[in-house]
C-alpha cells in the first residue's frame, strides 16, 4: 500500500501549504510525500517538512486519514521548532517547472482565504478554515 505522510502547521491564523501548478490546474497540498523504506510514517512527515519548506518540526498527533490518488494520505499536526521557511531543498522544489510534475511553491494561508483555495484533501482544508487559530491548536481527526 502506498502512503503519503504530511504535516499540517498552523501559526497565527495561517497554514502552511505547498502551492502547485501542474497541466493547467492550480491546487495546494499539505507539505509531505512518499514513506521511503525504512520510514516511518511520522519520520517521512519530519523529513518531507524540512525538504519542502526548509524547517525542522515536531510533531504532535495525527490529525487526519484519507484516501487519494490510490494511497493512504497521514496528515500529522506539527510545529516549528527549527530553520527558515521557503529555503527548503528536496528535488522537488530545487527542480520545481523543470520537470513534468510542474511547480512547488511553499507558501502561507490565511484561514479566511482557504474555502477560496483547491486544498487537497479537501475535508482537513474545511475543518481548518471552520476553527479559529485557538481551536487550531487542539487535536482533531478526521477520517474520509
Amino acid at each position: 500500500m502506498k502512503v503519503r505522510a504530511a504535516v499540517v502547521i498552523v501559526e497565527d491564523d495561517r497554514v502552511a501549504l505547498i502551492e502547485r501548478v501542474r497541466d493547467g490546474r492550480t491546487y495546494f497540498v499539505f507539505p509531505g510525500g512518499k514513506i521511503e523504506d525504512g520510514e516511518t510514517p511520522e519520520d517521512a512527515a519530519v523529513r518531507e517538512a524540512y525538504e519542502e519548506l526548509g524547517v525542522e518540526v515536531e510533531l504532535g498527533d495525527l490529525l487526519s486519514r484519507s484516501w487519494g490518488n490510490a494511497r493512504l494520505h497521514l496528515h500529522y499536526q506539527a510545529r516549528i521548532v527549527g530553520g527558515e521557511f521557503g529555503t527548503g531543498n528536496g528535488l522537488e522544489i530545487v527542480s520545481s517547472g523543470e520537470t513534468p510534475k510542474g511547480t512547488y511553491r511553499p507558501l502561507w494561508i490565511r484561514f479566511e482565504d482557504l474555502p477560496k483555495c483547491d486544498v487537497l484533501p479537501m475535508r482537513l482544508a474545511e475543518e481548518l478554515s471552520s476553527r479559529g487559530p485557538t481551536e487550531n491548536r487542539k487535536a482533531m481527526s478526521i477520517e474520509d
